[in-house]
């Protein structure tokens, strides 16, 4: 009998503190509102207050994914967490959220390819169910708490990175016609110290240098190239399409790295798909990480745009540099 796994539900939670862009014109002593509106669109953003950390996000996610999906946390058998903000450097984040949520029964491990991380475990957990029959219900959450790394002194990435948590549950299906079709991962490496938390593991443990230097904290070390994400994304959706023999414009939405709105403008210009197609929530949570796909999807979901039948895209990149691409049927 064949098996897949398909979609049945999304949810996603943001902190509640919201930091508009009036914060930063006065963090940092100049209009930085304007230039985010006009070529990012984004508005505000939701940071972590003090005492939340990455797992609290999780935990609300998936209460609300599960109670969409109308399963109990005991009848999952594996959980997924994406992140490269965890909870501790070791155990997992998803061992942690696991206990809180009462996920008795659920097998646990976390994912880091930085923002890909999301599209990277979906991929994972698709083949899970497709593969082994113990695996009928898995929960994939990717979260981001990046406001604990930021550095308020460094305008290239105070005012962009945000915290948030969303993810789907993953249901095994005998139905031929619905969920997991393709998916594809890939990297290059050679930009892996262009930018990340490069303090903090084995190459070099936190000390107080590191804290005086903000070694620990995000940084830019390199300017990326400002094609690589519509080159690489355009190349990678061209060749999913062709291996499954659909044109991009048979796929009714993408969802894609919410970092940069003009990439996501540019790819689908290159791919001749309409932008509405697009769909985006910088504008209100800036830039999310990990969760900023599942969130996009979930706000999708919620406003009624996503139907049954539809082809979604999900294609995501971050630090490394790693690209992961998936398409469902809904």
């Amino acid at each position: 009998m064949i098996r897949n796994a398909k979609i049945v539900a999304s949810g996603m939670f943001a902190p509640e503190k919201v930091i508009p862009n009036s914060y930063f014109n006065e963090l940092l002593g100049e209009d930085v509102d304007t230039w985010l509106r006009e070529n990012l669109t984004i508005k505000e953003r939701r940071w972590c207050n003090e005492n939340q950390s990455t797992a609290d996000l999780c935990v609300e996610a998936a209460k609300i994914i599960l109670g969409n999906a109308k399963i109990r946390a005991d009848e999952l058998d594996l959980l997924i967490i994406a992140t490269d903000t965890p909870e501790y450097i070791s155990p997992s984040t998803a061992s942690v959220v696991q206990y809180r949520i009462g996920a008795i029964k659920s097998g646990t491990f976390d994912v880091n390819t930085a923002c890909a991380g999301f599209v990277t475990a979906l991929d994972i957990a698709s083949k899970y169910i497709i593969s082994d029959k113990k695996y009928n219900n898995v929960l994939v959450i990717g979260a981001y708490a990046m406001s604990k790394y930021l550095n308020l002194e460094d305008k290239k990435t105070v005012t962009l990175f945000a915290d948030g948590a969303a993810g789907v549950l993953l249901k095994a299906t005998t139905n031929e016609n619905i969920g997991y079709v393709t998916s594809s991962l890939y990297t290059e490496g050679q930009y892996c110290d262009w930018m990340g938390i490069y303090a903090g593991g084995t190459h070099k443990p936190v000390t107080l240098k590191v804290i005086e230097e903000k070694d620990h904290l995000l940084k830019f070390v390199k300017k990326f190239p400002k094609d690589t994400n519509p080159i690489t994304w355009t190349r990678m959706i061209k060749e999913a399409c062709e291996e499954i023999n659909i044109k991009p414009g048979d796929i009714n939405h993408y969802f894609i790295t919410q970092i940069n709105i003009k990439s996501i403008w540019e790819t689908l210009d290159n791919l001749g798909v309409d932008r509405k197609k697009g769909h985006t929530i910088m504008e209100n949570y800036a830039y999310t990480g990990s969760a900023c796909i599942p969130m996009a999807f979930d706000d999708a979901n919620k406003k009624g745009l996503i139907k049954k039948g539809d082809l979604v895209l999900f294609i995501g990149s971050g630090g490394g540099l790693a690209f992961a691409l998936s398409i469902f049927k809904i």
